[in-house]
């Protein structure tokens, strides 16, 4: 199989090797460190990766692969924390510098490494790391020294395993892509036939065999994540699929009505709508903490459609468009628990339905590729991402009827300024948030003591990462103006200029 295995030891940018190895139009499949040598033969990867971390491998809990890795004869390239372990195993010495290396910096190549082939001799990595490499393992020769004379990068004699003291995976690597290709392509022998083509032939043979002859019901919300995992499944088994969309009262302005009719006439699925509102406020009645927020809301959406499962009847499926970021930020045994999305770590534990996602390991921007070869408009594949949990994670506090309908209004003003000034496409999202707190205004010589509307605009790929968008003062200045003289019980207005990380893009 065309297969890259990234080795996850738990660092930062283990996701973000994996989504480069795709830009190259090679599969990759993160993998926890901990998986047996037999568990990664059957994927029959023509190359491994193993990640940073944030570990030493000189300290008492330092993770190791299983041994039987190094000798399956595939190719390995070790990045940061993956570089020294491997100088670890192979008998180098690894020591605890002074200070960390962080940041931009200079590197000098020494040989000619099928890894920078294509590349300049003199050139800027990026580096992230507190341990240094002191003595090379015997079977190994130095191939990059940064400025400073630290050992930059490495291979074997054999030309089947290579490591990097810094990060090839990011941006601020000058030929970071260009390094990961020479690796996948040249020393793997990958083939970059990873394309949505492909994806959705594997996608739609996946789901027809799990189905059988059997029914499915999907969650669809009109996001691009389930309606690309609705428009899969449906061209999987037809009209063996019903979708369900539920209005749980914490939607956008006119979003129910919006969605059902695309949907039903555009697209022509079976569609039900089922009205849960007063049922999920309910539940949320005296809620604040995020986390129970979202677990709450999870399990009524599963309860929800295990009751329209029993009433069309024969049902054992449920569809829903879970990405990988949702998996990643619900946290793994390497990855810290960002937030549980409700369609993750927000499942009940007991389920009636047997799940099928399969977009599960896929990110946004892949994603929006799948849906454009699947047929689905700009419409819904340009549209903002927007929560499971919806308005009740932009409400910082109780969500009660009235701040719903403030925050609605607000963010609809905000959408239909941006999108008059022609950047809706140029955004990954923007939106409001509405912090449960309020602040003395005056309005109309009158004291006012009322709401603040925080609003949020950021540029992303696939939401791991996210800057925040230098919007033009005029429009922001619209939008103010708008929300206070239009939105009754808001009087301030203020702009989030923080980017993920260290924040996240939802507030909560």
């Amino acid at each position: 199989m065309n297969i890259i295995a990234v080795i996850d030891f738990g660092g930062q940018y283990s996701q973000l090797i994996t989504r480069r190895i795709r830009e190259l139009k090679v599969y990759s499949l993160l993998v926890s460190y901990d998986k047996p040598a037999d568990y990664i033969k059957k994927l029959q990867p023509c190359g491994l990766i193993f990640t940073g971390g944030p570990s030493s491998v000189n300290s008492a809990d330092a993770i190791f692969p299983d041994d039987e890795l190094f000798s399956l004869g595939i190719p390995i390239l070790g990045i940061c924390y993956g570089h020294q372990l491997m100088v670890k195993v192979f008998g180098g010495e690894v020591v605890s510098g002074a200070s960390r290396e962080y940041g931009q910096t200079e590197l000098k190549v020494l040989s000619d490494s099928k890894l920078y082939e294509g590349t300049p001799a003199d050139q800027i990595c990026w580096m992230s790391h507190g341990d240094f490499v002191s003595s090379m393992p015997e079977d190994f020769r130095v191939t990059a020294r940064t400025g400073s004379g630290e050992v930059a990068s490495m291979e074997s004699k054999t030309g089947q395993m290579y490591g990097v003291q810094f990060h090839p995976e990011v941006r601020h690597t000058q030929f970071g892509m260009r390094m990961l290709e020479n690796f996948a392509v040249n020393v793997c022998g990958c083939k970059q036939d990873w394309t949505p083509s492909g994806v959705i032939e594997a996608f739609v043979r996946e789901i027809r065999t799990t189905v059988g002859g059997g029914r499915a019901v999907c969650a669809l919300s009109g996001g691009i994540d389930s309606s690309t995992a609705a428009m899969l499944a449906h061209r999987a088994i037809g009209e063996r699929l019903n979708c369900v969309f539920v209005d749980h009262g914490l939607l956008r302005k006119n979003e129910a009505e919006e969605v059902k009719n695309f949907f039903t006439k555009n697209m022509r699925l079976n569609l039900t709508v089922v009205d849960a509102r007063e049922r999920f406020l309910a539940k949320l009645k005296g809620v604040v903490e995020p986390e129970r927020k979202r677990k709450i809301i999870g399990e009524e959406f599963i309860r929800v459609f295990e009751e329209q499962a029993e009433k069309i009847g024969d049902i054992d499926y449920l569809v829903q468009g879970t990405l990988y970021s949702d998996v990643i930020e619900s946290g793994s045994r390497t990855a810290a628990k960002i937030k549980s999305h409700h369609n993750v770590g927000g499942l009940p534990e007991v389920m009636k339905l047997k799940l099928i996602e399969p977009l599960r390991n896929i990110f946004k921007d892949e994603a929006r590729e799948i849906a454009r070869e699947l047929g689905i408009t700009d419409e819904i594949v340009q549209r903002h991402p927007f929560p499971g949990p919806g308005l009740a994670i932009r409400i910082i506090g109780e969500v009660t009827q009235e701040r719903l309908e403030i925050l609605r209004e607000s963010d609809a003003i905000i959408e239909q300024e941006i999108r008059g000034a022609g950047l809706y496409n140029e955004i990954w999202q923007a939106f409001a948030v509405l912090p449960a707190i309020k602040s003395v205004g005056v309005m109309g010589d009158s004291r006012t003591y009322a709401y603040p509307i925080v609003v949020r605009a950021v540029k992303s790929d696939d939401a791991m990462t996210a800057d925040w968008v230098r919007l033009p003062y005029e429009l922001l200045a619209r939008v103010s103006n708008r929300i206070i003289n239009e939105v009754k019980g808001v009087n301030r207005v203020v702009y989030d200029i923080s980017s993920k990380p260290p924040s996240t893009i939802e507030w909560e």
